[in-house]
């Protein structure tokens, strides 16, 4: 079941890191009214709910970590300037987010995903 993480937030990791997270206030705020509505969700619980909407999913795990990113005030093409440590990223943080899951599948995935960034950006230090 959380395999089927990989390949959504996989999407996420190429347009967010590509994109790097220097976000205006207004913006933010803007990404956490569209994030709420999902924010009660378990890693289980939002794959069950949009099970046949790999895209759907992607956009969630992409505007939590768009608000994980804000929170922690890291700019990912700063903190990782070589392109090519930027695309061992997205494995990273795949991984990192499917162990998350894997370990406690009722786990809020807003939880899993703030984990899994830290985790990644740990790794690139």
């Amino acid at each position: 079941m959380i395999s089927k993480t990989s390949k959504r937030a996989s999407t996420f990791v190429c347009v967010l890191f590509l994109a790097g997270t220097a976000c205006a206030d207004e913006e933010m705020d803007q990404i956490l009214e569209t994030a709420m509505p999902y924010m009660h969700h378990s890693c289980g619980s939002v794959i069950e709910t949009y099970e046949d909407d790999e895209e759907g999913i992607a956009q969630i795990v992409r505007l939590m970590a768009m608000v994980s990113l804000y929170n922690r005030e890291i700019d990912v093409l700063q903190a990782v300037p070589d392109e090519t440590d930027r695309s061992l990223l997205k494995d990273e943080f795949v991984e990192e987010l499917e162990d998350a899951c894997d370990d406690d599948p009722g786990m809020l995935l807003a939880g899993a995903v703030d984990l899994a960034v830290k985790e990644t950006m740990e790794a690139f230090e």
